[in-house]
């Protein structure tokens, strides 16, 4: 008999629902239980945080220095101006939809508060994480633009087996755990009677995000359009079967020839195309971002969290960062991104646990629209190498 292998997001799905309905009949000795896993794990993500970041991010940079020079910088500034305006963007658009869109009465109270019924794991293990996020991240811009710039191999022959490692973390460890870590969420949740206002805020943000993501596109084509001289809709059409396959493989990089002959159609050079789409598949983040900023001011107003342009300005230009290389591994974007939610943001483990169920929810949506969007940069590199050939 065939075995039935449940993707990620059916399993994100399945412990969701089965924590809620858990959460109304278990005592609280069994919760407590479930409490003390998550209590676990989450103490293990704030260890192995800096680690990723510093993992993923030096190879990653270092793998930018081997292009072609001046033609490298320009395609990574403008992957990282198109992430930023996705990022902005975002921001905007949820700053004046979401005071009257989600109804803010209806906060997630925070755990520790008096009215809510608070249980607390039966032990637990302290991790400290060998250093902290920001340290990481120096850290590994500091190495990987060292190992972009000097000719020996040994160091980064070294951070791309420590790469490894990490990517053998995620997907061995971190991916098969995080249902049962989302179980746990929406188990005390729904014990502490939280449950009822996250679910409905979830369904907005879904919606409103999906029709983000269309005025994006249409912007990014627009820009291309206008910058290569081409029809913006025609641009667009010709992407549809890289958006369409992003939506099935939930991977960037599984996508690559699709994205590439799709590019090719829209009269970008083979030689340029070749170039340019498997750099984005890793650089581009526009989707990834637009998803984690609108979350993150979601339940930042679900927890009664103040908003500060001046915070999300800073968040939004690491993000664009830290999530280099990411997108190489199911989940790597939110995962690259915890650190600096926690640091910058402030979100404590339930805030965290709700921005990975989230995420996952909609993650083909987010490299749906990095893949396509890198379709748009394309055409803008090919008018540009155009133009200075002639």
């Amino acid at each position: 008999m065939r075995k039935i292998k449940l993707g990620l997001l059916p399993r994100i799905i399945l412990a969701i629902v089965a924590g809620i309905v858990c959460g109304l009949f278990f005592p609280d000795g069994l919760v407590r239980i479930f409490i003390t896993i998550n209590s676990l794990f989450g103490n293990f993500l704030g260890f192995i945080i800096p680690l990723l970041i510093l993992g993923l991010v030096a190879p990653g940079i270092a793998d930018l220095g081997k292009g072609a020079g001046r033609l490298l910088l320009i395609t990574a500034l403008l992957a990282y101006c198109f992430t930023l305006f996705s990022g902005f963007f975002t921001y905007f658009t949820c700053d004046f939809t979401y005071p009257w869109l989600l109804d803010t009465a209806e906060t997630l109270t925070p755990l520790g508060e008096e009215e809510v019924k608070a249980l607390t794991p039966y032990f637990t293990i302290e991790m400290p994480p060998l250093m902290g996020v920001m340290t990481s991240l120096i850290l590994a811009f500091t190495l990987g633009l060292g190992m972009s710039v000097i000719s020996g191999d040994k160091l980064k022959g070294m951070m791309e087996d420590f790469k490894d490692i990490i990517n053998v973390v995620i997907m061995s460890v971190i991916i098969p755990l995080l249902p049962l870590y989302i179980f746990g969420i929406f188990l005390n949740m729904t014990n502490s009677g939280q449950v009822a206002g996250v679910m409905g805020v979830f369904v907005k943000i879904i919606l409103v995000i999906f029709v983000m993501t269309v005025i994006l596109l249409f912007l990014q084509f627009f820009i291309a359009g206008l910058v290569g001289k081409a029809n913006p809709f025609h641009l667009f059409k010709n992407m549809l079967p890289a958006y369409m396959t992003a939506l099935g493989t939930q991977s960037s990089a599984a996508t690559i020839p699709v994205t590439l002959e799709q590019t090719i159609k829209n009269g970008v050079r083979p030689e340029l195309a070749g170039f340019v789409i498997p750099l984005c598949a890793t650089i581009h983040l526009s989707g990834s971002t637009m998803k984690i900023v609108a979350c993150a001011m979601a339940i930042m107003l679900m927890s009664g969290m103040e908003i500060h342009f001046g915070q999300f300005a800073g968040f939004i230009m690491m993000l664009g960062i830290a999530m280099v290389a990411a997108p190489g591994v199911p989940g790597g974007a939110i995962m690259a991104a915890l650190g600096l939610l926690q640091s910058m943001l402030g979100f404590d483990e339930t805030a965290q646990g709700l921005m990975i169920a989230l995420y996952i929810a909609m993650d083909s949506f987010g490299t749906a629209t990095n893949v396509t969007g890198d379709g748009a940069i394309a055409v803008i590199i090919n008018r540009i190498y155009k133009s200075r050939e002639s």
